[in-house]
């Protein structure tokens, strides 16, 4: 079904991934809003995420790619990556299911954790903790707006893509032995991760408290 005057929320949508799934979902008509940090809307904040959704009265589908690399010590970047990349998303995605359901809107919701929160990689705990905590409790939430209110949940795990966090990764030889190793046939692509927010919007989907990894096979 097509998504043709649907309105859809991006908060983090300034970067290179969130551009990609803009431009794909303004292709298809939708009425895309996009939020970035410059905005002044801290979705770690009540006043940030109740001001995003007075932006968009009449919304269909919320994505969340916001995200923290939570790199420095694991001191000072745990309680930092604990609410931009668990306690915002999760609250901003709850106060979004209660204001679709107000409405009686049967909306999409899509956020994004990561590789890190589906698989074990060392060095990561500050922010695949955050990032795991994420991908259960929208599974709950999934949960909670299932049935009658039809609100849909999910969640994508972007692998090694050449776009975002990763890019200066990319860069610096990181993720090379990936490539070397036959891991994986190439680095993602940004259109590999819009395609798959296109697809978890739909508005006819059956998918729901589900997470799609787009990894091309690194968490195998």
């Amino acid at each position: 079904m097509p998504l043709d005057g649907l309105d859809v929320l991006l908060v983090g949508g300034g970067g290179g991934l969130g551009s990609a799934t803009a431009e794909l979902l303004g292709a298809e008509r939708a009425r895309v809003f996009i939020s970035g940090r410059t905005q002044g809307f801290d979705i770690g904040q009540a006043s940030g995420r109740a001001g995003l959704l007075e932006m968009v009265p009449n919304l269909y589908g919320l994505v969340v790619l916001a995200g923290d690399p939570a790199r420095g010590p694991i001191e000072e970047a745990m309680p930092r990556s604990h609410v931009v990349n668990y306690e915002g998303p999760i609250l901003l995605a709850r106060a979004a299911a209660e204001h679709m359901k107000a409405r009686g809107t049967q909306g999409a919701i899509v956020l994004f954790a990561s590789m890190q929160a589906v698989a074990l990689f060392p060095g990561s705990t500050a922010y695949a903790g955050a990032k795991a905590a994420l991908l259960h409790a929208a599974r709950i939430l999934a949960k909670e707006y299932r049935g009658s209110a039809n609100i849909r949940v999910n969640v994508i795990a972007p692998g090694v893509m050449q776009a975002g966090m990763a890019e200066s990764s990319i860069a610096s030889g990181k993720y090379e032995h990936y490539l070397t190793e036959g891991v994986i046939p190439r680095y993602g692509k940004a259109a590999d991760v819009a395609r798959a927010v296109r697809f978890l919007l739909e508005p006819d989907n059956y998918v729901t408290g589900q997470v799609l990894s787009v990894d091309g096979g690194i968490t195998l």
